[in-house]
């Protein structure tokens, strides 16, 4: 009977470890992708997510890019999510404004959660959780030329948004 190949098991610092060196910066960059008020539900989702596949992984060598590819995705559904679910509303609001003029102000982190979802992940890991382009690349599985191009059409894009 042939022999399986097994990997060896991998030597993983305690789950805890990881949480304690990148929980922070994982809540700041879901903060940004999602926004203040959903970001705590998809910390708790990204964390239990990661606690099930922490003892099934074959590379430690990134265990930051590893856990905020977990992040971003966690981000990404739950966007996704949000999209499909109706809104109740009573009676139709009147528009706010003429149509043709300009939306009211949601700040900067508005726009920035309005970004299609890779620019936005892009650039929250770049400036909040201050990635370089090897690590976005790696979180996002592109290349790291396609992290920068990221990154430049979702600054392009803002610069444009905001100077309106």
């Amino acid at each position: 009977m042939p022999r399986r190949h097994v990997s060896p098991p991998v030597n993983l610092p305690p789950f805890q470890s990881l949480l304690d060196a990148h929980g922070a910066a994982v809540h700041r960059f879901l903060v940004a992708s999602v926004g203040r008020v959903d970001a705590d539900d998809c910390y708790q989702e990204t964390w239990l997510a990661a606690l099930r596949a922490y003892p099934m992984l074959r590379d430690a060598s990134n265990l930051r890019s590893w856990i905020f590819t977990v992040a971003a995705r966690k981000a990404i559904d739950h966007v996704r999510a949000r999209r499909r679910q109706p809104v109740a509303v009573g009676d139709v609001p009147e528009p706010a404004a003429a149509p043709g003029t300009d939306p009211p102000d949601d700040g900067l982190w508005g726009r920035v959660r309005d970004l299609p979802s890779k620019q936005r992940t892009a650039l929250a890991l770049r400036y909040v959780a201050d990635a370089g382009y090897d690590e976005i690349s790696a979180v996002m599985g592109t290349s790291e030329e396609a992290a920068r191009r990221n990154v430049h059409e979702a600054l392009k894009r803002l610069r444009t948004e905001y100077e309106r």
